[in-house]
């Protein structure tokens, strides 16, 4: 029953807009967060395991290599299926399904008999963790209010770093502290970790599925139910629904492309570039660091855990602050301000490396995984609350995988570089994405693109589309 006077009807996102934060939307964020600690808990548990695992099964350096490069060749994929099937089928089902996929075939890597079968269940596992850049970050941006959407997305995105502090701490617990061998320890990693990510299960199985997409599928009565029990939580005023009838009708991956094409060639390309930027340099700078800088400046094997768990703590740091700002000064001014801040971070850490000093590496690279963290972690909820609803998981999957392009030259090609022209050249490209995704949200910004911090999910949409007759 409404209170007198709520008689006009208002849509969905009109609703959840209005209401006022409460313990369920905390609920949403850290259940959302968590499943994104976890994925990243699950990569950086990988570069704390490929050593161990390819001394293991006596692996060569392309060996070990060719694991990374299947590895993002499965995000690549499940970020591309991930994101359809989400927009097809709903974010509830598929952020419950992805979670047990990746689970398990992680805890089968800690049981594979062959480095064959490895590359095998690597593949797959890393199809449910693309799968959740499409889920996680449409989900968060569709239940929050516009007020607070960009920092509470900002929040989500930055359980990553404290992911993978977590990833190193168990690595110096297995490896250092308990002191298995390299023929145990990566499979201790993998067990673990597939079955913490578990826990996550619990959480997520609350949250219920996004009105937002519910009302876009034309399911206006599940979707007044779930906005009415968020209302009756929070004590705000029930409304209303004003039904906009019955939604588009789900598309198949090429016309969901070809509409995205169409109807937001801008939207799809920001998303693409900024994604590719940040996708090269911050996996390219991780391997660059992994292979060439870190023996170069006599960082110890021992030492290296502790040495990303303070980098880590410094991109956490960073990425919070960001957050802060986020809605404050705008997302088009963040994302541009942090990704050249990004390549000014790169440079620092081109100058400690050319020291030969350890000591001044880890500084720079905290300062630089700082202002890297900031720079991503703004991007990915700038680009997503562009889509529309029903192509919103889409267009992420799609500018995702992309970005995995860049991640898998950026991982394989810097190196070598610099092990042939120095590290100088290798961070100059990084520094350079950088610079390509701080120029390609300039020149959004410059052509009409729209400033989307606390503006209604909605009017985003409609101000996309072209006039019609």
């Amino acid at each position: 029953m409404n209170p007198a006077g709520e008689t006009r009807p208002v849509t969905i996102g009109a609703r959840l807009d209005r209401l006022p934060w409460s313990a369920r939307h905390t609920t949403i964020l850290l259940a959302l967060g968590a499943g994104w600690l976890f994925d990243s808990f699950e990569v950086q548990l990988f570069s704390s395991a490929v050593g161990p695992l390819g001394d293991h099964f006596d692996a060569s350096v392309l060996a070990r290599t060719a694991v990374l490069a299947v590895w993002l060749s499965g995000i690549l994929l499940g970020a591309l299926a991930g994101g359809r099937l989400t927009d097809r089928f709903g974010r509830r089902r598929l952020f419950v399904a992805t979670l047990l996929w990746y689970a398990a075939f992680t805890v089968l890597t800690g049981l594979a008999p062959t480095l064959g079968v490895v590359y095998v269940l690597r593949f797959l596992a890393a199809l449910g963790v693309g799968a959740e850049y499409a889920i996680i970050n449409s989900a968060i941006a569709e239940f929050m209010p516009a007020r607070v959407r960009g920092r509470a997305n900002a929040i989500v995105m930055n359980f990553w770093p404290a992911g993978a502090v977590l990833a190193a701490l168990l690595a110096y617990l297995l490896l250092g502290t308990l002191a298995l061998d390299a023929g145990t320890s990566w499979r201790y990693m993998f067990i673990l970790g597939g079955l913490l990510a578990l826990i996550v299960l619990v959480f997520r199985r609350r949250i219920p599925e996004s009105p937002r997409w519910l009302a876009a599928r034309g399911r206006h009565t599940e979707a007044d139910q779930i906005v009415s029990a968020l209302e009756s939580s929070t004590g705000a005023a029930s409304g209303v629904t004003a039904a906009d009838g019955a939604g588009p009708a789900p598309l198949r991956l090429r016309a969901a492309l070809r509409e995205l094409v169409r109807d937001h060639p801008a939207r799809l390309a920001l998303g693409a570039m900024l994604d590719l930027a940040e996708a090269f340099g911050y996996y390219g700078l991780f391997a660059l660091l992994s292979v060439v800088v870190l023996p170069l400046v006599h960082i110890s094997q021992a030492q290296i855990p502790f040495f990303y768990i303070i980098g880590n703590l410094g991109a956490l740091a960073g990425g919070l602050a960001m957050s802060v700002v986020f809605d404050r000064i705008g997302h088009r001014v963040t994302v541009i301000t942090t990704y050249t801040a990004a390549a000014i971070g790169v440079g620092l850490l081109a100058a400690a490396t050319a020291t030969g000093s350890a000591a001044w590496v880890t500084v720079a690279f905290v300062i630089a995984n700082a202002f890297g963290t900031a720079a991503w972690t703004s991007a990915y909820p700038t680009f997503t609350e562009l889509f529309p609803t029903h192509l919103r998981a889409t267009g992420v999957g799609i500018s995702v995988a992309i970005g995995r392009v860049g991640a898998i030259v950026g991982t394989l090609a810097l190196p070598s570089l610099a092990a042939t022209l120095g590290p100088g050249v290798s961070y100059l490209l990084v520094a350079g994405f950088w610079l390509i995704g701080a120029a390609a949200m300039a020149l959004y910004a410059s052509t009409g693109g729209l400033e989307a911090a606390r503006r209604p999910l909605e009017t985003l949409t409609i101000s996309a589309r072209p006039a019609t007759a």
